[in-house]
């Protein structure tokens, strides 16, 4: 007996002495309110995430250096030594002009049938035709953006906005082109506002299409029952889920508006001469394309609308593509 119970003494004080080591390894943690309401961290960036995207595709990096190098250099060329004044007709020392002179060392595009240098000229006319481009597609987006949400989410305007649109989309954007060409003094300012008019419709009714689609999503009706304020659901919960749908109509919209002003300007009621443009350039140059000789006044410009549209249209996909929320992990 004596023996187990010594047994006994000895496996408790082994007991013991191991909970006394456990009180020296552990302590009680205090309770910390905010510390509990305190979330988890994620160092997660949806732009971070999207231009990481982006950036692996190459062809569209290339071509977005490249769009980046055309429109820098488009804006500092005339600010550059040694350059000639589109407008100026050049004369020889005879006096007389210049006319259909071959690329050559003064004049790297040559001149045109009046001695006008068409170095000058190409990039004066590619500046005109992407702040047409640009202008036209802030307008359409800033207006299709704001009519089309609002018509995809408040039901009540629905009806109206759907014959608003049914209205305006079955009047040719042509004939509203050619219109404004006629009742306003050509200009900038005319093409713009001319493209603009209707031009934001398409705009407007893809982003309804695509808010009909996610207005009835859980965590829209979530917030409208927590009491969310209309703005606020179509500002915090809408648009972000369309920036990549957005991101390539705005793209899309830079080379459509310089196509209608080339088109504009093909059937002679574009701007003047006096305002180079693609559109210019190119309805001259395509006069003379049937004579070898003086093709090199159509293959500048072409070549420069050619890189424009072609850059904007991969670029545009390939944002697009990066800033879907379903491509990003």
């Amino acid at each position: 007996m004596a023996s187990l119970r010594e047994k006994k003494t000895k496996e408790l004080d082994e007991k013991l002495r191991a909970v006394n080591k456990q009180k020296d390894l552990f302590s009680f943690a205090g309770y910390d309110e905010a510390a509990a309401e305190r979330t988890g961290y994620s160092n997660y960036s949806y732009w971070r995430s999207t231009f990481q995207t982006f950036f692996k595709n190459k062809v569209a990096v290339f071509l977005l250096i490249i769009m980046a190098t055309i429109l820098i250099f488009t804006f500092i060329q005339p600010y550059l030594p040694g350059q000639i004044d589109p407008n100026l007709v050049n004369n020889d020392e005879t006096g007389m002009q210049i006319r259909n002179q071959k690329p050559d060392s003064t004049f790297w595009f040559g001149t045109n049938q009046i001695g006008q240098d068409l170095w000058s000229r190409t990039w004066a006319g590619t500046r005109t035709s992407l702040l047409i481009g640009f202008l036209v597609a802030v307008i359409e987006a800033a207006v299709g953006i704001t009519v089309g949400v609002l018509w995809g989410y408040v039901r009540k305007l629905d009806f109206i906005l759907t014959e608003v649109y049914n209205v305006l989309d079955n009047i040719p954007t042509t004939i509203v082109l050619i219109l404004f060409s006629y009742i306003m003094k050509p200009s900038i300012h005319s093409m713009v506002i001319a493209m603009s008019i209707t031009g934001w419709i398409g705009m407007a009714r893809f982003i309804r299409n695509q808010i009909v689609i996610i207005r009835d999503r859980d965590y829209n009706l979530a917030s409208r029952c927590l009491g969310t304020g209309t703005a606020r659901i179509m500002i915090k919960n809408l648009l972000p889920y369309l920036v990549s749908v957005i991101m390539l109509r705005m793209a899309l919209a830079i080379p459509g508006a310089i196509g209608s002003e080339v088109f504009i300007s093909y059937i002679g009621l574009g701007l003047p001469v006096d305002i180079p443009s693609l559109g210019n350039l190119i309805n001259t140059g395509r006069a003379k394309m049937m004579t070898a000789s003086l093709r090199y006044q159509l293959v500048f410009p072409t070549i420069i609308l050619s890189i424009v549209t072609i850059s904007f249209y991969i670029i545009g996909n390939a944002f697009a593509d990066a800033a879907d929320p379903k491509n990003h992990v």
